[in-house]
């Protein structure tokens, strides 16, 4: 029988080299647990994998996840998106520098219905981008606030890997999905507040023949206030009820869809072909990403029984370590991974190691599960390997990829900075799960 530490080192090596390879996730974590049930139970214990699947299938707390992600579905295939962009770029008005201000605004806000910083960053470098450069923008700061902005998707409820972290580390879903709330508006606020400063030192990156500064008429600043009502329905759907305390996530995720149906027949956009083209795109993501969880259900079950996952965590709490330096320990090595390896992949190896660790070291799960998520988010727009920077690369094939990297460096110090505010000061964090 294979146990203790290196069981552990050769489970994830042997992840991370096939992950690497260009392996299908779910196919890595068979094929790992496969080797592993044979080494460690012999033939018999392949009954086990039957019982996580069914586990895993049968989980109440995962019907969340096809329900936002079909609400995302109908708002952008409803085109509602276009209503929101056109409300939001009229409402931001004749500030300095406004198409910077307009890609972070409206990518904190399409991460509130996207939930992927992938999708939101190749969306808006479509989009948003090609128009700024034209206008005048300069590329490498209008690239910068699309990443970040687009970053702020797994923060920002409705979240889809909040329900996988929450359902994981076995911590209240309601709680980490309204905890996001107020670091991802912080986030927002320092990149609005270094964009300010770079126009303040070198005026020329707010070009002053933008025709779109012109100021804003009072009657078209309520028309599109208007024309925003409708999104109201889904925040108070989904955000709102479980602030109140009388929905369950999953409910509200519910009521979020309805909300959604809602918005699409206000701007005269839903049919049936659109909710079964939404329809179609939700149920083969949620099925790809419950296949996933499945297939590395057993993983952790292999962790614990071999013994793995105790003496590691026997190991490291007998470092002797502070618990400031051990929090830092545990963030530098997602960080690290995630820009090689998918987010939803990396907390499917991660979190089953780390649930003893955090228990031993007594960190609050909500922050510290909240400080993992934003970790592994920047992880995603840190050059070279960053799968976010790529994905704007692909959508703007005009542009070099050395100027997305360059791009990037000054926003993945701001995450940092958040980072290192949410650490020192919890209750940004707690505030509001404290009060559900």
């Amino acid at each position: 029988m294979i146990e203790g530490i290196p069981a552990v080192l050769a489970g994830v090596g042997l992840l991370l080299l096939f992950m690497a390879a260009g392996m299908p996730v779910f196919v890595a974590f068979l094929t790992v647990n496969m080797g592993a049930t044979l080494l460690v139970l012999g033939p018999a214990g392949f009954g086990m994998f039957s019982g996580s699947f069914y586990e895993t299938a049968t989980n109440s707390t995962l019907v969340t996840i096809p329900l936002f992600i079909l609400m995302g579905e109908l708002l952008f295939r409803s085109r509602a998106v276009d209503v929101l962009f056109q409300s939001i770029d009229t409402l931001i008005g004749r500030v300095p520098g406004r198409q910077y201000v307009l890609s972070i605004v409206l990518a904190t806000v399409f991460s509130t219905l996207s939930g992927a910083a992938m999708g939101v960053a190749a969306m808006l470098g479509r989009s948003l981008l090609p128009g700024m450069i034209a206008r005048g923008y300069d590329a490498r700061l209008s690239v910068g606030t699309i990443l970040a902005g687009a970053s702020l998707a797994p923060l920002i409820p409705p979240s889809v890997l909040v329900i996988i972290i929450g359902t994981l580390a076995g911590v209240s879903i309601a709680g980490l999905l309204i905890a996001g709330i107020i670091p991802g508006l912080i986030l927002a606020g320092l990149f609005t507040t270094y964009v300010f400063l770079r126009i303040w030192r070198n005026p020329s990156l707010a070009p002053q023949n933008d025709e779109a500064t012109r100021r804003v008429e009072f009657k078209d600043a309520l028309i599109a206030v208007a024309r925003l009502l409708p999104f109201t329905i889904i925040i108070v759907s989904v955000m709102g009820l479980i602030l109140a305390g009388v929905a369950t996530p999953t409910e509200a995720g519910a009521m979020g869809v309805l909300g959604a149906l809602m918005t699409a027949a206000i701007y005269r956009n839903l049919s049936v072909k659109m909710v079964l083209e939404s329809l179609g795109g939700s149920v083969k993501i949620s099925a790809m990403i419950l296949i996933i969880m499945a297939s590395s259900k057993l993983f952790s079950q292999l962790l614990a029984f071999s013994g793995g996952a105790s003496a590691l965590t026997a190991w490291i709490v007998g470092l002797d370590v502070s618990p400031w330096l051990m929090l830092v320990l545990l963030m530098v090595l997602p960080f690290i991974l995630c820009m090689f390896i998918d987010q939803i992949a990396l907390m499917l190896i991660v979190i089953p190691i780390y649930l003893p660790i955090i228990d031993s070291f007594g960190y609050d799960p909500i922050w510290f599960w909240l400080l993992f998520l934003v970790n592994i988010t920047v992880g995603g727009i840190t050059p070279p390997f960053g799968y976010t920077l790529f994905a704007l690369k692909s959508a703007w094939s005009e542009g070099s990829l050395s100027t997305v990297f360059a791009a990037a460096w000054p926003f993945v110090a701001l995450f940092i900075l958040g980072m290192i505010i949410l650490a020192v000061a919890p209750g940004l964090t707690t505030y509001l799960p404290s009060k559900l």
